[in-house]
């Protein structure tokens, strides 16, 4: 852009046209396509948080309704044939996997002792893995738009700045009235990347918390659940 061009665009601003959309608007077309990601950004976070929190709170709900169902003294049989006819997550879907492991030991032409122990543990291992990967979905999109998104607002600022130091040197007046709407153009960029950065850092601790207390009860639970088919294991030799 030439200078002279960047000192009429700036110099008919005062400070009564300081609005967050005058500011966009007489931005610099780099600043405004950084504006425009760092708003995009903003809202992609959002959006995850809001799925998150519903997959978080209804993947807790379901973990409580399985544990009451599994300790209230139903037959593990039972409880598997009310399970295995429909997907499940989480807790449900890790009693499944051992189960459904349990069942092609046993009710086979062939049974097999040897190792079962060892396989039910290591399909719950991988069922465990699988459900954390599925709750950790996306994350990274939190934690990239949280380290990043003040340095891409900082890259805002800085090239409104130059600009504004162009519109300085075009018009040859170092006023207030002339300095003062591109500063505020180039601070824009840098508060947007702060509204995307800041919710994005706090959700992705939050969730990554989250993530770890549902994946120490999953593995609380496959131990527990360990136990009791190595105790079943053991009466059937």
């Amino acid at each position: 852009m030439n200078p002279a061009d960047v000192a009429q665009s700036v110099l008919p601003m005062t400070s009564a046209d300081l609005s967050l959309f005058t500011l966009f608007w007489h931005a610099h077309w780099i600043v405004k396509a950084v504006m425009l990601g760092l708003l995009g950004c903003s809202i992609w976070v959002w959006a995850i948080a809001i799925d998150k929190i519903v997959l978080y709170s209804r993947s807790n709900r379901a973990m409580d309704r399985f544990e009451q169902a599994f300790w209230s003294g139903e037959s593990l049989d039972e409880l598997y044939r009310s399970l295995a006819a429909r997907p499940a997550h989480s807790m449900a879907a890790l009693f499944v996997a051992a189960m459904r492991e349990w069942k092609r030991s046993f009710d086979g032409p062939h049974k097999s002792f040897a190792g079962l122990q060892m396989r039910i543990d290591k399909v719950m291992q991988v069922t465990i893995a699988r459900e954390i990967e599925r709750l950790e979905r996306r994350l990274l999109v939190l934690a990239t738009v949280g380290s990043a998104g003040p340095f891409v607002g900082l890259f805002g600022t800085v090239w409104g700045i130059m600009t504004s130091f162009q519109s300085i040197a075009a018009s040859k007046n170092t006023s207030l009235a002339v300095v003062a709407p591109g500063i505020a153009e180039a601070l824009f960029a840098t508060a947007i990347g702060l509204v995307a950065a800041i919710p994005a850092t706090i959700f992705y601790n939050k969730f990554a918390g989250e993530v770890n207390k549902q994946a120490q009860r999953l593995e609380g639970f496959a131990d527990e659940f360990s136990a009791i088919l190595s105790r079943q294991i053991d009466e059937r030799e």
